[in-house]
C-alpha cells in the first residue's frame, strides 16, 4: 500500500473517530473476526479505534476491501475477544477476579494502549491489579490460578512474576504483623482494648492448592526467599501435596500394572512427590516437618519408583527425627507390583534409616551450635540425657518393628538378622522385646537353618531378659540348645548372687559391662551408673528372694519324693546294679544342686545351726 492509500485511511479513521458516540447498531457490518470455531460480525471502525493490532492487519492487508481476519491467537479465545470487542463498541465491561488477567493479555495482545485512546483497555486492567488484586493475598492467588491458561501472554508482560512477588510480600508481612500483634499482647503496659481475634497467618495457604505444580514451586521458592517461617511452609507443603495427590492413589496395583493409567498415574505421583521433596525445608533434627508426612511422602515414592536421590533424601531426613517416629511411620510397603513372593514391607529402607540414626555425629550437626547452656550442661552419655533417652525410643520402635514385620512368611532370616544385630549393647536395658519379635519369626518361620538359628538367638543378650522372659526361653523349644542352656546358666548365676546377698555386685557389673563406651559406629555410649538403677535393683530383687523361697519349697518337696522313690524301687530290685547305678549318679546330680543353692544334700540331717541359719533367711527373703 502506497503512502496516499496510507494516508486515506488514516483521513477515514479520523472521520470515523469523531462519530463514534453515535449508535451504529443499524450499519450493517463489514469485517467478520474468527477465533477458532467463533466468528463475529463487526465493524472495522470501533475496532480499530481502540486496537493497534486490528488497525496495523487493515492497513498492512494488500486488499482494502477485506472483510475477514483471524485472530485465534488471542489469549482468552472468543470470551476474551467478545468482552474486549464490546469494551471497543463503547459497551461498560465489569472487570472482575476471574477476568481480570484474561482481559490485561487480551489487551496486550490487540494492542489497546493509551496511544491510541485513554483509559484504554491495558489502563483500566492495570488499574484493577494494582488496587485490587496485587494487594491482596487470595485475590493474587486467583488470578495467577487465571494466568496458567494464558501462557505464554501472561509470562511476556510480566505478570506472573508481579503476581508471585505480590504473593510472597504480602505473606511476610502479615506474618510481620503477626509477631508484631504478640509482642503486644506480651507487654501489659500497652492498652489494647477493642483488639480483634488473631488471624492465623497461614489462612491464604490452602488456597494454593488451586496452582499447577510449576506456579506453586515459584511461590514457594519466592516465599522462602523472602524468610517466611519454616513451621509455615512446612504447613503449605502438605495441604499442597494432600491436595494433590488425592485420586492418584492406585486402587489395586495387581490389575492395572503395566497398563496407560497405571503409567500415567504413576508418573503424576512421582513428579509431585519429587517437587515436593525438594521444596522441603533445610534439614535438621530440630525440623518444623512431621514425621506422619516425610513417612507419607516416603511410601508414595517408593510406590511410583522416584529417583534414588529422592527416596535417599526423604530417608537422611527420616532418620534425623527417627525416635519421634511411631510403628505406622516405618511400616513401609515393599514395591513388590504383584509379584506373590515379594515381602510385605522394604526393610531395606528401614535399615538405611537406623543406620542414619545411629551413625549421627552429633560435632557436625548444625543445631548443636545453637544450645544454649541448659542444654550444654548435659551429659550426653547419661541415661537422662537426651542422645540416650532418644536412643532407648529407637530400640523400643525396633524390637516393636521386628515383632511386626516377623509375621512375614517371604522375609527372608538374613534381612531379619540384619535387623535384630543393627543396635548397639547400650541401646537396649532389657531384651524381652527383641526375644518377642525372635520367637514370633522362628514360630512362623519353622524351616529355617540351624545356623541362621544360632545367629538370630545370638543377638538377644540372655544377662537383660526378665524373670519371665527367663522362664519361657527355658521352655521354648524352638530356641537352640545352647541358648536354652545360657538362660538357665544366667538364671542360676542370677539366683545365687541373691541368695548369697550378692546380688548389687552382680546386677551393677553385668549392666557396665553391657555398656560398653562409644564404638567406632558413632552410635555413642549410653553407660548406666548403678545409682540411677538402684530403684529398679531393689525391685528386682524383691522379686527374685520370693523366688528363691518358692524354690527352696519346690527342692524339700522333690528331695522327699525322691528319696521314697528310690527306697521303693531299690527295695523291688534289690539286684538290679543298672538301676543302683543310676540312682547314684541321678542323687549326686541332685545333691550338686542342692550345694550350689545352699541346700542340704540328700540323706543328710540338718542339725540345729542348719535349721536356724534356713529359718533366718527364709525369713529375710520374705521379707
Amino acid at each position: 500500500m502506497g503512502l496516499q492509500d496510507y494516508a486515506k485511511q488514516n483521513i477515514m479513521i479520523s472521520k470515523f473517530l469523531a462519530l463514534t458516540s453515535m449508535p451504529i447498531s443499524d450499519v450493517s457490518s463489514d469485517v467478520t473476526i474468527e477465533i477458532g470455531a467463533s466468528s463475529f460480525a463487526l465493524h472495522k471502525f470501533p475496532l480499530v479505534s481502540r486496537s493497534g493490532r486490528i488497525r496495523r492487519l487493515l492497513i498492512e492487508a494488500k486488499d482494502a476491501t477485506i472483510s475477514r481476519m483471524n485472530l485465534s491467537l488471542i489469549p482468552g479465545g472468543p470470551e476474551a475477544f467478545e468482552l474486549a470487542a464490546k469494551f471497543c463498541y463503547g459497551i461498560n465491561i465489569e472487570i472482575t477476579l476471574s477476568n481480570v488477567a484474561m482481559l490485561r493479555c487480551a489487551a496486550h495482545f490487540l494492542e489497546m494502549t493509551e496511544e491510541f485512546v485513554q483509559k484504554n483497555l491495558e489502563a483500566r486492567t492495570e488499574a484493577y491489579l494494582k488496587d485490587t488484586v496485587l494487594p491482596n493475598i487470595s485475590n493474587s492467588i486467583s488470578v495467577l490460578h487465571r494466568c496458567e491458561c494464558l501462557w505464554p501472554v501472561s509470562e511476556e508482560i510480566n505478570l506472573v512474576n508481579r503476581l508471585i512477588n505480590a504473593i510472597a510480600n504480602n505473606a511476610c508481612k502479615e506474618q510481620l504483623a503477626s509477631g508484631l500483634l504478640k509482642l503486644d499482647h506480651n507487654f501489659p503496659m500497652k492498652t489494647m482494648p477493642n483488639i480483634e481475634p488473631e488471624t492465623p497467618s497461614d489462612w491464604w495457604g490452602k488456597s494454593l492448592s488451586v496452582l499447577n505444580l510449576e506456579f506453586f514451586q515459584r511461590v514457594l521458592t519466592a516465599v522462602k526467599s523472602k524468610g517466611l517461617k519454616q513451621d509455615m511452609i512446612s504447613k503449605i507443603l502438605i495441604n499442597y501435596t494432600h491436595n494433590s495427590l488425592q485420586g492418584l492413589v492406585i486402587r489395586d496395583p495387581h490389575i492395572v500394572r503395566g497398563s496407560l493409567l497405571d503409567m500415567e498415574l504413576q508418573k503424576k505421583q512421582r513428579v509431585i512427590v519429587e517437587a515436593m521433596v525438594s521444596l522441603l525445608p533445610t534439614q535438621s533434627r530440630r525440623s518444623s516437618v512431621p514425621m506422619a508426612f516425610l513417612s507419607s511422602l516416603l511410601k508414595t515414592a517408593i510406590a511410583s519408583s522416584a529417583s534414588t536421590s529422592c527416596r535417599s533424601d526423604l530417608e537422611r531426613r527420616i532418620g534425623l527425627l527417627l525416635d519421634q517416629a511411631i510403628l505406622e511411620d516405618i511400616l513401609i510397603p515393599a514395591n513388590s507390583y504383584g509379584n506373590n513372593h515379594g515381602t510385605m514391607y522394604d526393610t531395606e529402607s528401614i535399615l538405611r534409616i537406623f543406620s542414619i540414626f545411629l551413625n549421627l555425629d552429633e560435632d557436625d550437626d548444625e543445631d548443636n551450635r545453637m544450645r544454649d547452656e541448659s542444654e550444654m550442661a548435659y551429659d550426653f552419655d547419661s541415661p537422662g540425657s537426651p542422645k540416650q533417652s532418644s536412643i532407648l525410643k529407637v530400640s523400643k520402635l525396633l524390637d516393636t518393628y521386628l515383632a511386626e514385620i516377623a509375621l512375614d512368611t517371604n522375609l527372608l532370616p538374613s534381612k531379619f538378622i540384619a535387623l535384630a544385630e543393627l543396635l548397639p549393647d547400650h541401646a537396649r536395658i532389657i531384651s524381652d522385646g527383641l526375644y518377642r519379635a525372635v520367637d514370633i519369626f522362628l514360630k512362623v518361620h519353622p524351616n529355617i537353618k540351624d545356623s541362621e538359628r544360632y545367629r538370630l538367638c545370638k543377638t538377644i543378650d540372655c544377662q537383660k531378659l526378665s524373670q519371665e522372659a527367663c522362664s519361657h526361653a527355658a521352655q521354648n523349644e524352638r530356641l537352640p540348645v545352647q541358648m536354652a542352656v545360657q538362660v538357665l546358666y544366667f538364671e542360676q548365676i542370677r539366683l545365687r548372687s541373691a541368695m548369697n546377698g550378692g546380688h548389687n555386685q552382680f546386677f551393677f557389673g553385668t549392666i557396665n559391662s553391657q555398656f560398653p563406651q562409644r564404638s567406632s559406629s558413632g552410635a555413642g555410649s549410653g553407660a548406666i551408673s548403678p545409682r540411677d538403677n538402684y530403684a529398679s535393683v531393689r525391685l528386682e530383687n524383691r522379686e527374685l528372694k520370693l523366688e528363691v523361697a518358692r524354690m527352696r519349697m519346690r527342692l524339700t518337696d522333690l528331695e522327699k519324693d525322691h528319696v521314697s522313690m528310690k527306697q521303693e524301687l531299690v527295695r523291688s530290685h534289690p539286684a538290679n546294679k543298672i538301676f543302683k547305678s543310676f540312682t547314684k549318679k541321678l542323687s549326686k546330680q541332685l545333691n550338686s544342686l542342692f550345694r550350689i543353692n545352699n541346700l542340704k544334700p540328700i540323706g543328710s540331717k540338718p542339725n540345729a545351726e542348719s535349721r536356724f541359719l534356713f529359718q533366718r533367711r527364709r525369713r529375710h527373703s520374705i521379707s
